[in-house]
C-alpha cells in the first residue's frame, strides 16, 4: 500500500494535456542552456589545452637550449 502511494507521487499523467506545454517549454529551455554550457566548456578547455601545449613547447626549447650551453 505504501509502495503504491510512493510510486503515485512520481507517476503523474494529467488528464488535461495542456499541462504538458509549460513542462516541455521549461525542459527545452534548460536543455538548450545545458548544451550551450557544454559547448562553452569544451571551447574553453581546448583553448587552455592549446595554451598548455605552447607553454610546454616553450619550456622544452628553453630546457634544450640550456643544456646545449653547458
Amino acid at each position: 500500500m505504501i509502495q503504491s502511494f510512493v510510486l503515485s507521487l512520481f507517476l503523474y499523467f494529467p488528464e488535461d494535456k495542456s499541462e504538458y506545454g509549460p513542462a516541455a517549454i521549461t525542459f527545452l529551455i534548460f536543455m538548450i542552456g545545458a548544451l550551450l554550457t557544454m559547448r562553452f566548456i569544451i571551447k574553453v578547455s581546448k583553448r587552455e589545452a592549446l595554451k598548455a601545449k605552447e607553454l610546454e613547447e616553450k619550456l622544452m626549447s628553453q630546457h634544450s637550449q640550456g643544456n646545449s650551453e653547458h
